[in-house]
């Protein structure tokens, strides 16, 4: 299965050292596009979804239209927390690599 839009690693832990610039503006954009409700929603879907991946149309339930939903997804992804595979006419989504643990690394934790 090809994985696509891997992304780079968030940052240190906070206390290990001050972030670098690039390093700041990556993890301001993961945290950033986590910071609105259905991004957040929609993330939790995937992240939890059995199997850890979503297909987009067991995750399209939030309270918002389709396109609406696109949008936050791919907002996610250029964000470097999701990746994706089309399959046929489904993509299906899952949690980009060691993000869950970038970014509680980030934290210390």
């Amino acid at each position: 299965m090809p994985k696509t839009d891997v992304p780079t690693p968030c940052c240190p832990p906070l206390t290990e050292r001050p972030l670098s610039v690039e390093e700041s503006l990556r993890t301001a954009a993961m945290f950033k596009a986590l910071g609105d409700p259905v991004r957040l929603r929609l993330f939790s879907q995937i992240a939890s979804h059995p199997g850890g991946e979503a297909c987009v149309c067991d995750i399209s339930d939030v309270g918002v239209s389709q396109p609406t939903v696109s949008h936050h997804l791919k907002k996610l992804k250029q964000a470097g927390l999701l990746v994706s595979e089309r399959r046929g006419t489904w993509v299906y989504y899952r949690v980009a690599p060691s993000v869950l643990a970038a970014l509680a690394r980030s934290f210390g934790a």
